[in-house]
């Protein structure tokens, strides 16, 4: 339009202070809901356990420092932080479903995923293997790609295959994560350790079930990722016993990952067999 007095055109006014910073035209894509604030949360943990593990473990060792004291620390922070980012990741799928999920909170969470429990335990992994008197620095890398790429697989399977509700295919890769780094911290032989690594690589993306961490299990995995972090500061703070309680938990963690399979492998059967007994059953006169 044009102003018929100073015959040049009129700019049209903003309705109200929203319009003029443009958050009313921005799409709804681009509008973080809390349930993406607590994921890049786990994003910021994950990333910032590498950071610690690079620190505190990586760049003593190549400087030739003897401060095992410092690489206890930055063990115990960073496995603290990975378990952090599992917090982050439980509660973001809880306020989700009870609150407004925006349309990007499933790319967030793959991606931040990715950063905490397959960038940062492969990470771990590898470190070990260059700082471990007994690794061997070669085959530890090999062995973190294929954490990582384990994880990478997993999230794009999550991502594209449709499962029965409550159910997970395949070690979740939180629990994954964390029984990785707990058995780096087993301090086995190499060659155990690099075998259950592999195996637990595997199993992520294996088809076996595992179930969703909701209600009272939800509950049991907070308390058991909080009583992990105990264990880690009294291993970190050289705490009597502290060494022992950490190794427990760590082994308990491992029998974990060990034994779900097991128990759903069972179910899978004993499911297969009343099905069969059923069908039995109908066909009889």
């Amino acid at each position: 339009m044009i102003d018929p007095d100073s015959k040049t055109d009129w700019v049209p006014e903003a309705d109200d202070e929203n319009d003029v910073d443009g958050t009313e035209d921005m799409p709804l894509s681009m509008r973080l809901s809390i349930a993406d604030t607590l994921t890049l949360g786990n994003a910021t943990c994950g990333f910032m356990a590498v950071y610690f593990t690079t620190t505190g473990i990586l760049i003593p060792h190549l400087t030739g420092s003897d401060e095992t004291g410092m690489a206890r620390h930055s063990a115990a922070t960073a496995v603290i932080l990975m378990l952090m980012a599992a917090i982050f990741d439980l509660f973001d799928g809880l306020v989700a479903r009870k609150l407004r999920s925006s349309p990007m909170g499933a790319e967030l969470d793959n991606l931040s995923d990715l950063i905490s429990f397959g960038l940062a335990p492969a990470y771990f992994v590898l470190v070990y293997g260059m700082v471990a008197d007994d690794a061997h620095q070669r085959v530890s890398a090999l062995a973190a790609i294929v954490v990582l790429l384990a994880v990478v697989l997993r999230l794009a399977r999550f991502s594209c295959v449709t499962l029965k509700d409550g159910m997970f295919q395949g070690m979740p890769s939180p629990f994954g994560a964390l029984t990785v780094v707990s058995i780096v911290l087993l301090e086995l032989p190499f060659v155990p350790t690099l075998l259950a690594i592999v195996g637990v690589a595997w199993l992520m993306v294996s088809r076996v079930e595992y179930p969703k961490p909701r209600g009272v299990l939800a509950v049991a995995m907070l308390g058991w990722i909080v009583a992990a972090m105990g264990l880690l500061a009294a291993w970190a703070f050289d705490a009597p016993g502290g060494q022992l309680l950490l190794q427990t938990g760590c082994a308990l963690q491992v029998v974990l990952g060990a034994v779900i399979p097991l128990f759903a492998t069972a179910r899978r059967v004993n499911t297969f067999r009343d099905n069969r007994r059923e069908a039995r059953a109908a066909q009889l006169p």
